[in-house]
């Protein structure tokens, strides 16, 4: 069973410091959600608001439609797993999966039973009589996991659960977790800094700065589509071009750059608009610069190699703009049909339109 979870006009304040700022937020049962931002943002504040840890200033939460004001995390329908795990480690993984069944009086062939159910599910058979000490790390935190399954929770809230493990290890659990959230069917909840792990497992990101949600949508219209400069510097990596809006014709803007005119696509979001005589950020990913050659291209502008890094499959390019001087990246695939082009200079290199979006200047994310 899964509940949706409903955060209305919540303020938190620790004296003058404000932690989150009117957050409106519906998650929708069975889903699985997180919050994505930089450290200090307040997603784990939201978090904690919402597993029972912390009252909001203003504003409500609801689970399952029910307003939790009052009710202490103990009575909550939630299940929170911490950074740290917290797993005992006097107590076998059987023991500590179905810890929550002993403290509520089950019987113990009735916990067995249910820890080798849980174990199935997390892929350990088998393995109940082990100690903590003597599991992998991935391991341990299947087992957080499963500990929290236990307790039957409607909302599950795992704060950046998976952080201490080295990066293989991390993109290997973020597939076991979205498996395990799909098979369970309830509602995730899930906090992190790291993009690739939104942008893998979810269904919604909500991208937070300083305590304000900036864009809820799905991975790949983050991606695409953002709303805000600071989500298009925050998700991914870009290129970033300031400047001065020239005319806007049919969705596409002409911008003046100290690098040339560009043109690059408006937001479909009516709140980030342009219009002429606007300050703006022009943004263009890497993998969207090309090296070009005649007009085959809307944008084009001369630049040098300064640095190349080779990873196998991919290409990666520094640029320098040659007329401003202005460090680009750029990212191609590897195909074997182009070489290193380290030290060559005035290269012409460019994108469309389509693959530029232009934004209101505002706050950055921290390079």
């Amino acid at each position: 069973m899964s509940a949706d979870v409903k955060l209305e006009s919540v303020w938190i304040r620790f004296g003058d410091f404000i932690a989150a700022r009117d957050v409106n937020l519906h998650i929708k049962g069975g889903e699985f959600f997180t919050i994505l931002g930089p450290s200090g943002c307040g997603k784990t504040t939201l978090l904690r608001a919402v597993s029972g840890f912390l009252t909001p200033s203003e504003g409500s939460v609801l689970i399952g439609g029910e307003n939790m004001a009052g009710i202490g995390p103990n009575r909550r329908p939630t299940a929170l797993i911490f950074q740290n795990l917290a797993l005992f480690p006097l107590m076998t993984i059987w023991e500590n999966i179905t810890f929550s069944l002993e403290v509520n009086g089950v019987r113990k062939a009735q916990r067995k039973k249910r820890a080798d159910e849980l174990l199935e599910l997390i892929a350990l058979p088998g393995q109940g009589e082990k100690m903590v000490s003597e599991l992998s790390g991935g391991q341990k935190q299947r087992v957080a996991i499963a500990r929290a399954l236990c307790a039957q929770p409607e909302v599950l809230l795992l704060d950046e659960p998976l952080s201490a493990l080295d990066l293989k290890l991390r993109q290997h659990m973020r597939t076991e977790l979205r498996s395990i959230q799909q098979q369970v069917g309830i509602t995730f909840i899930y906090i992190t800094h790291d993009q690739g792990e939104a942008l893998t497992m979810s269904d919604h990101v909500a991208v937070m700065r300083e305590g304000i949600i900036e864009q809820v949508s799905d991975g790949t219209t983050i991606y695409d589509e953002p709303d805000t400069a600071f989500v298009a510097s925050f998700v991914g990596e870009n290129n970033r071009f300031a400047g001065k809006v020239a005319n806007v014709t049919d969705g596409i803007a002409q911008v003046s750059t100290p690098e040339g005119s560009i043109r690059a696509r408006c937001s479909k979001n009516p709140d980030s608009n342009v219009k002429t005589g606007d300050d703006v950020y022009v943004f263009v990913r890497p993998e969207s610069l090309r090296f070009v050659s005649g007009n085959s291209i809307d944008n084009q502008m001369k630049a040098s190699v300064y640095h190349e890094e080779f990873e196998g499959n991919m290409w990666q390019v520094f640029l320098d703009i040659s007329s401003t001087r202005k460090r680009v990246k750029m990212s191609y695939v590897n195909d074997g049909s182009i070489r290193s082009q380290s030290g060559e200079k005035d290269l012409p290199v460019g994108f469309s339109s389509d693959a530029a979006i232009v934004l209101p200047q505002g706050p950055l994310a921290a390079e």
